[in-house]
């Protein structure tokens, strides 16, 4: 009986060890794209003169390093003519500091990269003053927790997109049009279960447009779907208004913006 026992304790180990198997993973890999970090930020009460844009290339899967876009040569031209060449300070960093921002005037960005050349073309987009900000205990699931909400108010001429930020140990990020509540006095709001007295939270409003709106919607309606890893099924690609003149099957990825911005800060009491 122990005799019989044992063989088939050998055949269990046996069969274990034979289920023990590495699986490789072969994910097709495409060649490396440009990917375009473009946003012309113009904080109020500043003259918007220093900004940079960031210029990477695509990574497979599994490789967490990003690998910088060199030696690319960028310029924006406004509508009248004035030329902004950003410098490559850093790999895949290019830096501009006498830029002239204009409310509602155009700007077209001009990259040329692997001799080839990618454009686009966006609107400096104003924004309203974030006017105070009102704390209450009654946000979050548990209904006690810290909420605050940061007022400004709608112009009704026009729709308007706006992008909040909020920053406190991480940043939050939200987006949100007007179609309820043009012409309003409204609020963004903010609530955090860590929130406590004596903390800092700097809030932020952007002025962004309806195509970016729209690229931002659609980018994070895949984000909190696309939790299922490399064998889920892939969502569409997301395009933003970055064209490649030279080759349009070798788009690039990003966007090109410029947004007004405000500020608030706000000290928990």
């Amino acid at each position: 009986m122990k005799i019989a026992h044992n063989i088939l304790l050998l055949i269990l180990i046996i069969i274990c060890c034979s289920c023990e198997e590495v699986v490789q993973v072969d994910l097709q890999e495409s060649s490396p794209r440009l990917v375009v970090e473009a946003s012309i930020i113009w904080e109020k009460r500043s003259n918007g003169n220093s900004q940079i844009i960031y210029l990477t290339k695509t990574t497979p899967y599994f490789d967490s390093e990003i690998t910088p876009a060199k030696d690319a040569i960028i310029e924006i031209v406004s509508s009248s003519g004035e030329t902004f060449k950003f410098i490559e300070e850093e790999s895949g960093i290019y830096v501009n500091t006498n830029f002239l921002p204009e409310l509602n005037k155009e700007y077209q960005l001009t990259i040329r990269y692997n001799n080839e050349i990618y454009s686009a073309t966006e609107s400096m987009i104003p924004v309203v003053d974030l006017e105070e900000v009102e704390q209450t205990l009654n946000g979050g699931f548990s209904g006690d927790d810290i909420e605050l909400k940061a007022y400004f108010t709608d112009p009704a001429e026009i729709s308007n997109y706006y992008l909040f930020k909020f920053f406190l140990d991480d940043i939050s990020v939200q987006i949100n049009d007007d179609e309820f509540t043009n012409g309003n006095r409204t609020f963004a709001y903010f609530s955090d279960e860590d929130l406590k007295v004596g903390d800092i939270v700097n809030f932020e409003i952007q002025g962004i447009s309806g195509r970016f709106y729209e690229y931002l919607y659609i980018l994070s309606s895949q984000a909190g779907e696309n939790n299922g890893g490399p064998f889920q099924t892939q969502p569409t690609t997301v395009r933003g208004n970055i064209i490649n003149e030279t080759n349009p099957d070798n788009f690039a990825f990003g966007y090109f913006r410029l947004s007004q911005t405000d500020n608030l800060e706000y000290t928990i009491q």
